[in-house]
């Protein structure tokens, strides 16, 4: 397992917003998007070299996804490949029909069906599988994508650190978790915000492939660590996010 060292993306800017959230004492602590650690093994090939989910040689709709869900070499990490075999298929990366009912250029989360869709121009649209904690169901509406970070630090908030006193090495006065692969919120971090706040909701990566189509114990909206960042390549700041359990739309 490979260790960066290097990583400074604005550590202490974060930090202090973070710090200010937990001050606040924000809802239902939604900043603790978490997961135990966990991975796979496989072999690895460049980020460059890998097909990372584009439509192409393999037809409009599909994907191939032995080079989609491969090792990879991203930031300094080695990201391990998902048996993506494992897996029902609906839950793998697919260029959809998009049947959302929402225009071009959204981001939609679903979270009876536990999907999330990034609408095209071309009335099609990426659609992942996720996995929904109890945070993940504890928000819904309509906001906008404000802030996103690759490799991001993550910060419980204090409910959580009394609820677990052993993370409290992780507290926003200690400087939170240093980013990594058993870091909560994955290779990639969207935050959501309305209003110009906050909403503390998150749709973040993680290697626990098996939590994909299942609501888990704790965490907002995990996406693979390979489908985040496809997704985080893709979604400018200000993409505005629909978050709804009402959305009825077929499931091919």
């Amino acid at each position: 397992m490979l260790t960066k060292t290097n990583n400074k993306t604005d550590g202490r800017s974060r930090r202090a917003v973070l710090t200010g959230l937990v001050a606040t004492g924000a809802a239902v602590g939604l900043a603790g998007c978490s997961m135990s650690g966990g991975g796979t093994t496989g072999t690895r090939t460049s980020f460059r070299d890998r097909l990372v989910g584009r439509a192409g040689a393999f037809g409009r709709n599909r994907v191939d996804y032995a080079s989609a869900y491969s090792s990879v070499v991203d930031e300094g990490y080695v990201l391990p490949a998902v048996p993506w075999q494992q897996i029902d298929k609906r839950y793998l990366r697919s260029y959809v029909k998009n049947t959302t009912g929402e225009g071009p250029n959204n981001l939609i989360v679903d979270t009876d069906n536990h999907f999330v869709y990034f609408t095209r121009p071309d009335g099609m649209a990426w659609r992942y599988g996720v996995g929904l904690g109890r945070e993940g169901f504890a928000w819904a509406g309509r906001a906008e994508m404000r802030w996103k970070r690759k490799w991001p630090t993550w910060t419980p908030p204090a409910e959580m650190i009394a609820r677990e006193p052993e993370l409290a090495k992780y507290s926003a006065d200690n400087g939170g978790m240093p980013p990594g692969l058993t870091n909560p919120l994955g290779a990639r971090a969207l935050y959501i915000f309305q209003g110009g706040k906050d909403t503390l909701y998150r749709l973040h990566g993680s290697p626990e492939w098996r939590s994909i189509g299942r609501n888990v114990s704790s965490g907002c909206v995990r996406l693979m660590n390979q489908d985040i960042i496809h997704l985080y390549d893709q979604v400018p700041n200000g993409t505005p996010i629909l978050v709804t359990s009402g959305l009825r739309t077929p499931v091919a």
